[in-house]
């Protein structure tokens, strides 16, 4: 069964310095608006689409504009920092990368996100396997739902 795991301040401090840190190793400038970025991702304890960034990111950071949202999480992806969920709705959305071979829950209400481990999905990839030929590397999981608080 999943556990909804609630970062705690250190944790959220930690993945945020950890992000900004990666960043900057690779040459981009720490900006007001790139941080913002980052620090509304790092605390999100929910699925964010772009424009849910940008409008909270500027709160913050009134000068965030909605390209750099964009090109930040562009970079965060490449560098494996958040990763690109898919809602029911059709629109993708994004959340701290999974750590190891995790896979999603996501309210349909509320847009929470929930990460599990625990699937043996090895039978199911050799019968595809054998019957499309190709040579299964990964897979990804992702169940949508309605979570105990939005029932």
């Amino acid at each position: 069964m999943a556990q909804a795991h609630i970062s705690s301040e250190k944790e959220i401090k930690e993945r945020t310095g950890g992000w900004l840190a990666r960043l900057a190793e690779q040459g981009y400038r720490i900006t007001g608006s790139r941080r913002a970025v980052v620090d509304v991702l790092a605390e999100a304890g929910t699925s964010l689409s772009p424009a849910e960034i940008y409008e909270q990111g500027r709160v913050a950071h009134k000068q965030l504009g909605l390209v750099t949202v964009y090109r930040t999480l562009e970079k965060l992806e490449e560098l494996g920092l958040v990763q690109r969920v898919h809602r029911p709705d059709g629109c993708h959305a994004y959340i701290p990368a999974l750590h190891g071979h995790e896979h999603l829950l996501l309210c349909q209400e509320c847009g929470r996100v929930e990460y599990f481990r625990g699937d043996d999905l090895s039978e199911l990839s050799r019968r595809l396997e054998g019957e499309s030929g190709y040579t299964i590397n990964d897979h990804w999981l992702q169940f949508f739902g309605v979570c105990a608080a939005c029932q």
